[in-house]
C-alpha cells in the first residue's frame, strides 16, 4: 500500500490542523500579493542569478543556528540540492579525477559521480565518521580534488560525525588544500548537532543545504555557503549554465515561509512527528540491530543471517513495504547486510506502526535455509 512506501528519503507530514492552515495561507498569500501588484509578470521573468537580497537573507535567517554567516555575498540560493551537487562536483573535479566520500553514502553522488565520470574513493566509516588516517593517506598519495560528506544523520546510516573527527578532516582538508562539500540536508533536524565542518574550514567548505528534507521533497531550494565571493560567484556562473536560475515561485515560496516562521514552525512539527515515529520503530524492533537518531526520519537496519539486505529488501516489497538495500548506498564494493527504511513515508503512524510489525515479523521469520520435506 501507498502507506508502506519507506524507501525515498522524505520527513513525514505532520497533521496539526494549526500547521496545515498556515501552509494553505502561505500558498494563498503568495498568489494572492503576486496577483495583487502593479506587476503580474514579476515572478515568471528571468531573476536575479542566486537569488534575490531578500532571498539571500532568508537563506542566512534559516541557517543561523547552524552557522554565522553575515556576508550576503557568499550565498547562493538554487534550484535543490542535487542540482547544486552535481554543479559542484563539476566545478571540483574533471573526468577521471577523485573526490572522497563515505564508504556508505547518499545514492546521489552515486549517480551524479558516474554521469560525471569521477572517480569516488571510499572512506571507511567508525562510530566518529570517516577515517581521517585513510583520508590524509589518500591526500597524501593521490590527487584529491575534494571531500564530499553528509555529516549529521549520514544517509544511510544515521551516524553523525563527531566535533572532534569534523576538526581532524577539516584540519587535514586545510593542510593538503582539499575543499570541502558538505551536504547538510539533514543539519538542522537534530537539535543537539555538532558544528558544520563549515565553521572549521571556512575557506575550503562549500556548505550546501535546503528545505526538502526539513519542510518537503517538493520544495526544491538550495541554501549554499562558498568560501568566499570569488568562488559564489564562480559556483554561480556553472550553476547558471546548467540551470539557469531557481524557480522563482519556489523560491518566493520559502523566503515567505523562512520570514514569517511557517518553515521553524514546520521544522518543529516534523522533529516531533519523527520522534514519534522513531519511538514506533524502537518498540517494534526492540529485539533487532538498528541504528537511528530520536529527531530523524530514517533507520539504519542490520540484518542478522541468513538474510541479505536485497533478499530482505525483496521479500517486504512482496508484501507492499519498500526499503532500500545497502548496495545503493555503498562506494567500497563491500556492503553491509542491512536496509535503510525511511519512517517519513506512510501517512500515519498507524500506516508507520502497521509497515514497522511486517518488518519486524520478516526479522523473526526468515527464510528456510533448507527446502520442508513434504
Amino acid at each position: 500500500s501507498a502507506g508502506a512506501e519507506m524507501t525515498m528519503n522524505m520527513p513525514p507530514e505532520p497533521q496539526d490542523p494549526a500547521l496545515l492552515a498556515r501552509l494553505r495561507d502561505g500558498y494563498a498569500a503568495l498568489f494572492q500579493h503576486a496577483g495583487e501588484t502593479d506587476d503580474a509578470y514579476a515572478l515568471l521573468r528571468y531573476q536575479e542569478f542566486g537569488g534575490s537580497s531578500a532571498d539571500r537573507q532568508a537563506a542566512l535567517d534559516w541557517l543561523q543556528p547552524q552557522l554565522e554567516v553575515s556576508a550576503l555575498e557568499r550565498v547562493l540560493v538554487g534550484p535543490g540540492i542535487q542540482s547544486t551537487l552535481t554543479t559542484l562536483m563539476g566545478l571540483l573535479a574533471r573526468p577521471g579525477e577523485t573526490i572522497c566520500v563515505e564508504s556508505l553514502t547518499y545514492p546521489g553522488v552515486k549517480a551524479i559521480a558516474a554521469h560525471l565520470g569521477i572517480r569516488l574513493q571510499p572512506l571507511a566509516l567508525d562510530d566518529e565518521g570517516p577515517d581521517a588516517d585513510a583520508f590524509e593517506h589518500h591526500c597524501r598519495t593521490q590527487q584529491i580534488k575534494a571531500l564530499y560528506c553528509n555529516p549529521t544523520l549520514l544517509n544511510p546510516t544515521t551516524g553523525t560525525i563527531s566535533a572532534a573527527r569534523r576538526e581532524l578532516l577539516a584540519d587535514i582538508c586545510l593542510r593538503y588544500s582539499v575543499p570541502i562539500i558538505e551536504d547538510d540536508a539533514y543539519g538542522l533536524l537534530p537539535s543537539d548537532a555538532p558544528p558544520p565542518l563549515a565553521s572549521y574550514a571556512p575557506d575550503l567548505t562549500y556548505y550546501v543545504t535546503g528545505l526538502s528534507k526539513h519542510l518537503g521533497a517538493g520544495l526544491r531550494v538550495a541554501y549554499v555557503i562558498a568560501p568566499d565571493a570569488r568562488k559564489t560567484q564562480r559556483l554561480a556562473a556553472t550553476l547558471r549554465a546548467t540551470s539557469v536560475m531557481a524557480s522563482p515561485i519556489t523560491t518566493a515560496l520559502a523566503t515567505r515561509w523562512v520570514q514569517d516562521g511557517t518553515a521553524l514552525a514546520m521544522l518543529q512539527a516534523t522533529r516531533r512527528e519523527s520522534a514519534a515515529r522513531q519511538e514506533l520503530a524502537a518498540q517494534r524492533l526492540s529485539r533487532a540491530n538498528w541504528k537511528a537518531h530520536p529527531e530523524g526520519f530514517h533507520v539504519w537496519l542490520e540484518l542478522p543471517e541468513p538474510w541479505s539486505g536485497v533478499e530482505f529488501a525483496s521479500h517486504l516489497r512482496a508484501m507492499g513495504v519498500g526499503v532500500v538495500a545497502s548496495p545503493a548506498f555503498c562506494t567500497d564494493g563491500a556492503p553491509p547486510e542491512a536496509v535503510r527504511i525511511c519512517l517519513g513515508g506512510p501517512g500515519t503512524l498507524d500506516d508507520c506502526a502497521h509497515a514497522l510489525d511486517l518488518i519486524a515479523d520478516t526479522l523473526e521469520h526468515p527464510p528456510s535455509l533448507h527446502a520442508k520435506v513434504m
